[in-house]
Order: C-alpha cells, then structure tokens, then sequence
C-alpha cells in the first residue's frame, strides 16, 4: 500500500511569497501555527506551536532550496514522517506547491484514518495559505474544532 500523502494547490502569488509564508517566523502565524522557534533552514529544529490546541511539535528540518523545496520531518519515535514542499513557478504571478508526506506505517491498524487525517490537515493548511497570501486573511488558521 502506497501511504503517500500528496496535496497540491495553485497560490496567485510568486514563489518567493510562498516560500516566505513557511520559513519566516514571522508569517507562519498567519495561516498554519501560531509560532515557529526560528527560521526554517537545513540543519535547524524549529518548535511550532498552536496557542489554541495547547500543542507543539518540533521538526528537524532537512533540506532548503530557497524558493523551490523544504524538507523536514516530524512526529518522532515510531510516528515520524517525513514532509516534502516543493514550489514550481508557472509565471512570475502564480506557484504550484505541493506538500508530499511519507513515512506512515502500512501496518498501522490505523492507517487509513491517519492518512484521511493528514491529507485533511494539508488541504486545510493550503487552504489557509491561500486566503492569507491572495485575500490577506489571517483568521481561518486554528479554527479547527476537534
């Protein structure tokens, strides 16, 4: 079984904004985690955390190429997948970006639930990112309800 989670979206907004959104400390806040630690780059583990869910997670970040991959891990122990985001330029307006994730155990008795899970999770992140880089809207991040 194939448990590859691939989630692709089209932002109107050049790659380096996109880019930005994830690396920045600054920026993250506005459409995935309420903070990030530091600055996303090869080598780091920052520590993301959600105010609201009273979570964090940190994530070993494994590869940067400015403006077209991010590579990290996350989820530790038994649990840990790996993230790839690529970004792929259509026009100096427009990116592709897509958010592989690897690594969850075929022999999971709760496999399919997870991936259900995480390919939701990554449609409503991207979702996020969307409205807050194209409309400026900042406030459908955490807005989960669990």
């Amino acid at each position: 079984m194939d448990t590859q989670i691939i989630t692709k979206f089209k932002i109107l907004k050049p790659t380096n904004e996109v880019f930005e959104a994830f690396v920045n400390p600054e920026k993250i806040g506005n459409f995935w985690f309420s903070t990030s630690s530091e600055r996303w780059e090869k080598g780091r583990t920052p520590t993301l955390r959600y105010n609201e869910y009273d979570a964090e997670v940190v994530i070993h970040v494994l590869e940067v190429e400015e403006n077209r991959k991010i590579v990290f891990t996350w989820g530790g122990n038994d649990q840990e997948t790996a993230v790839t985001i690529t970004l792929k330029e259509l026009d100096k307006t427009s990116t592709i970006i897509e958010v592989n994730e690897s690594g969850l155990s075929e022999d999971d008795p709760e496999i399919i639930n997870k991936m259900i899970g995480q390919k939701e999770g990554w449609v409503y992140t991207l979702t996020c990112l969307k409205g807050y880089l194209e409309n400026g809207v900042n406030t459908l991040r955490a807005s989960l309800v669990f």
